[in-house]
């Protein structure tokens, strides 16, 4: 029998639910379900070989298996709620051969739900820093302290969504709207996380909205189902494939399947991207682990190529596949591949004897505190929040701030939120920014139980607009990637201890609208946010009653200086241009140290340099078809909503160049304090490169990743940049290629290297074969294509200061 990608279960569901109630689906719309397309089937597993250094764990995996009867097997593919710990979710276990079972736990911004843990940067706040090294630091120390946890699977980083939809509740967790920036840094965490705990690289895939995302499990008698993200196969693998392969490639031991339907297959059981694209053309050797109540059937599956079911399984408990391999219906080997992928995972990676140790059942009860901070991880805490600020105005140097006499301060971003706790039985463990309220998101429905309880007591009396934290400073976004701090440093506090050490006169007023502004003040500086989390997609890209209250603020001081604490791309036309408006910094989401970071910034102490890891338009509908999420309405749509990515590779800057829309602020563009020159551009391609496609007449081996030869080094570009200015600053320097056929640029290369004034640096970039090739539907293969890319090596997308041609042929 052929194996449909969409699963038996899932048109018997449709089946069942035919007329039961007016509006629904009637057996007719069946055939009609179908014209929306489906995912191709690959209905047979690859079986794990341990390829590279998975090779010894393998081998203990497949030795512990042997020694496992099939009802243990089916165990170790399913949740259990842990009656002793707080893990967001646990495996089951395997007393008699000592496997303990895997603790697995939020989030990709630090430990979720536990006291003794810090609060890292936010992943758009790490991916605004532009910075692999410090990527891999903070990943690394977070990491430990999950480990010290006792958690063995850490749920991140997040490389989807990838920022296709503007508004898109979760952008926040990911590194930013393109691909190569994004798979860069998620690699490099990967790394780092992984020299303690697992990594779960997610959502696969399309995860582009959360509106619609929800599945009829997750929804009580709903008879919805959840969003389509329907992708062409070159887009999805130029564009929302591409970070995936970067972290398989660095060697991610799990990846987390998504609610989304991809080409109208649930992604937990769509075997063309599970079957298909990672475990057959990326060679991933980890498990793929179900996003929590994601599992949509049982058979369908497990053949598809989900590995665990989190955080338990309606479908695979009772040892339901053990009767499955009797009968056939899923094959031995599958049974026996997916315990052995868990196992290995762990014996690589975390073998913990104890999961969950340090993680206790409940905050609010007695428990013994198991603090899981080093010392050593500030200094990388407060870097990584440092540089993931973005100066996008400084006019005539208002900044840095030097001495000043008298500053004042407003806006309700400045303080602290009021709550300090997490009342884990109301919320269920989620934190939003640990109780910082967010308005009830206007026009929208919260989906589900849980979401409704992140709302709680979270509507803001004075009405002032949905999707902004007015309880006080946004460290964090909102949701299962929230994470817990040890302290919150807000600006208020940062900016008190700076006018101790300065003797300044500090005036403050964070709760009026249109506050008294002291003519005395040399600089007046406004606190906003932009807030979002899981859950529910932004209402807006800029609230109105933040902007009010910066040009309230404006026009009464000539020296205004905007702070934006953003969880998202936030839009600033309706005040950039104002002439009294002389600095306006992103300051994203840092975590706990949020005001030290900032007077590091406004105070000169380090020279800002961060870029915008999005492109920031001059308005709305700018963002031409990725703005407002798909909504479920009519009467097929209600049922069954299509989000057509039709748009191809060209989201966020690629969007923009091809539209010819110029933006606000576009892509990787930043201020520092300081200025650079570029120099000496040179590019070479290697004698040895073999034009055609790949797996055809080159290296075929796949290794993780990928087959290798997409990895070979065709190309290399070398320039040179100066510090011309008066001070020390790091500098990003961007390189762009032309690819034959597709968007005029494309990243395909960044670094950041601190410059001491008068000198210079040099900066080589490697294009490998897989840069610069393009997916050829027909072939099914990567090509690279004879003739010439052009190369542009700049400080932004828009901003180009070296231009010149790599020619194969």
């Amino acid at each position: 029998m052929k194996f449909y990608a969409v699963g038996i279960a899932t048109a018997l569901q449709l089946v069942s639910q035919a007329s039961a109630q007016d509006g629904n689906p009637s057996p007719s719309d069946l055939e009609n379900y179908w014209s929306y397309g489906r995912s191709e089937p690959v209905s047979n597993t690859p079986v794990a070989k341990g390829l590279g250094d998975w090779a010894d764990a393998y081998a203990k995996a497949r030795h512990l298996v042997s020694q496992m009867t099939d009802e243990e097997k089916n165990n170790v593919t399913y949740g259990h709620e842990s009656t002793t710990t707080g893990c967001s979710g646990v495996s089951g276990s395997v007393p008699r051969l000592g496997f303990p079972g895997i603790c697995f736990q939020d989030a990709g911004n630090g430990v979720r739900a536990a006291d003794m843990v810090n609060s890292y940067p936010a992943g758009i706040h790490v991916g605004a820093s532009w910075n692999k090294e410090l990527a891999h630091s903070r990943a690394e120390h977070m990491g430990a302290e999950f480990k010290r946890k006792g958690a063995n699977v850490a749920l991140g980083p997040v490389v989807g969504p990838a920022g296709r939809l503007a508004s898109g509740g979760r952008n926040w967790e990911g590194f930013g709207s393109d691909p190569y920036l994004s798979g860069a840094l998620a690699a490099e965490s990967v790394r780092g996380l992984q020299e303690n705990v697992i990594a779960c690289v997610k959502h696969l895939i399309a995860n582009e909205q959360e509106t619609s995302r929800n599945t009829p499990q997750l929804l009580k008698d709903s008879h919805n189902q959840s969003v389509s993200s329907n992708v062409d196969d070159k887009t999805m693998h130029e564009l929302y494939l591409w970070g995936f392969q970067d972290t398989v490639k660095a060697g991610a031991g799990s990846v987390m399947c998504s609610y989304n339907r991809i080409n109208n297959s649930y992604g937990c059981q769509n075997s063309k991207v599970m079957n298909g694209l990672l475990k057959g053309e990326l060679g991933f050797q980890g498990f793929v682990v179900s996003d929590w109540t994601g599992q949509q059937t049982g058979i369908a599956s497990a053949n598809a190529g989900l590995d665990i079911a989190m955080p338990d399984s309606q479908f695979w408990e009772n040892n339901t596949l053990v009767i499955a391999t009797r009968n056939g219906s899923v094959p031995q080997f599958r049974l026996d591949d997916m315990a052995t992928r868990i196992l290995a995972s762990w014996y690589k990676l975390a073998e913990i004897p104890n999961p969950g140790h340090g993680i206790p059942k409940s905050l609010l009860a007695p428990h013994k505190q198991v603090d899981a901070r080093d010392p050593k991880s500030k200094k990388v805490i407060l870097q990584s929040a440092v540089e993931g600020h973005v100066l996008v105005k400084n006019t005539n140097g208002a900044l840095p701030l030097q001495k000043p006499k008298f500053l004042s301060l407003f806006g309700y971003d400045a303080v602290p939120p009021t709550l300090n706790t997490m009342d884990d039985s109301s919320l269920g463990g989620w934190a939003l920014g640990l109780q910082t309220a967010l308005t009830y998101p206007n026009g929208s429905s919260v989906s589900n139980v849980t979401e409704q309880a992140m709302f709680l007591s979270s509507t803001d009396p004075t009405n002032r607009g949905p999707g902004v934290a007015f309880n006080g400073t946004l460290y964090a976004g909102g949701g299962s990637g929230a994470s817990t701090p040890a302290y919150i440093d807000a600006p208020l506090h940062a900016f008190q201890r700076q006018a101790y050490d300065d003797d300044t006169f500090l005036a403050w007023d964070l709760a009026s609208l249109n506050p008294f502004v002291n003519p005395a003040s040399d600089a007046c500086l406004v606190f906003i946010n932009e807030a979002s989390s899981e859950g529910w997609d932004r209402p807006y890209l800029a609230d109105p009653s933040s902007d009010q209250l910066v040009k309230n603020v404006a026009a009464k001081c000539p020296n205004t200086m905007v702070v934006i604490h953003n969880a998202g791309l936030r839009l600033v036309d309706e005040w950039i241009e104002n002439p009294n408006i002389t600095a306006v910094l992103y300051a994203h989401v840092p975590g706990q140290d949020s005001g030290r970071a900032l007077v590091e910034v406004m105070y000169g102490k380090q020279s800002p340099s961060g870029r915008l890891p999005y492109t920031v338009a001059r308005k709305a509908s700018d963002y031409k078809g990725l703005l407002e999420p798909v909504v479920a309405s009519g009467t097929m749509d209600e049922f069954y909503p299509q989000s057509n990515f039709s748009e191809g590779v060209y989201i966020d800057y690629k969007a923009f160049i091809q539209n010819d829309i110029q933006p606000r602020f576009e892509f990787g563009y930043g201020l520092t304090y300081s200025n650079f020159s570029y120099s000496d551009l040179e590019s070479g391609v290697s004698s040895s490169t073999d034009l055609g496609y790949l797996p055809s007449g080159v290296n075929m081996t796949i290794a993780e990743g990928g087959y290798e030869a997409l990895w070979d080094v065709v190309a290399r570009v070398n320039f040179t940049v100066q510090n011309t200015g008066k001070i020390s600053a790091a500098e990003v320097a961007q390189l762009y290629v032309g690819i034959p056929g597709g968007p005029p640029k494309v990243l395909r290369g960044f670094e950041k290297k601190m410059i001491e004034s008068g000198k210079e640096e040099h900066y080589s970039f490697d294009l490998t074969r897989r840069d610069l090739s393009h997916w050829d539907v027909e072939k099914q293969a990567w090509g690279l294509q004879a003739g010439k890319y052009s190369i542009y090596v700049g400080k932004s997308v828009l901003d180009i200061q070296l231009h010149g041609t790599l020619d194969l042929s």
